[in-house]
């Protein structure tokens, strides 16, 4: 039997809006995933403490607030201060297109804008899986 995808959820910064990261948690969980969901206002120090606590294979995380370009990097950051950088790094939230291709650049695996399906998430981490699971069996 095959081990259920295990993804931490957060919004990180002073952003409140969580209406669609809670959309998001719902789909997943539904698809067979088990979602950790730590809340508002997290630091990136807290989602990666939390990420490497919970042994998840992904971290998902919404930005509304025009943050994006410090608080991907500074999670990026301390996934690679923290050794952690095997875990997957994805997220959503109004972001322009040239930012969004900056931050896939840096590392972040996937970037989700608005009204992206949630099936589209879904099949994005399945797929991030099965790379990762193939990628760690050739090691």
């Amino acid at each position: 039997m095959d081990k259920k995808i295990r993804v931490l959820l957060a919004k990180p910064g002073l952003d409140g809006h969580d209406r669609g990261i809670k959309v998001i948690a719902a789909a997943l969980r539904d698809a067979g995933m088990e979602v950790i969901y730590t809340g508002l206002r997290q630091t990136p120090q807290m989602i990666v403490d939390a990420a490497i606590q919970e042994d998840v294979d992904a971290i998902g995380v919404s930005i509304l607030s025009g943050a994006h370009m410090t608080l991907f990097p500074a999670i990026l950051d301390v996934l690679k201060e923290k050794n952690a950088s095997d875990i997957i790094l994805f997220g959503g939230g109004i972001i322009p297109d040239d930012d969004k291709a900056e931050l896939e650049k840096m590392g972040v695996a996937k970037v989700f804008t608005p009204g992206a399906p949630t099936e589209e998430a879904i099949s994005f981490l399945r797929d991030a899986m099965k790379s990762k699971k193939s990628d760690e069996n050739i090691m």
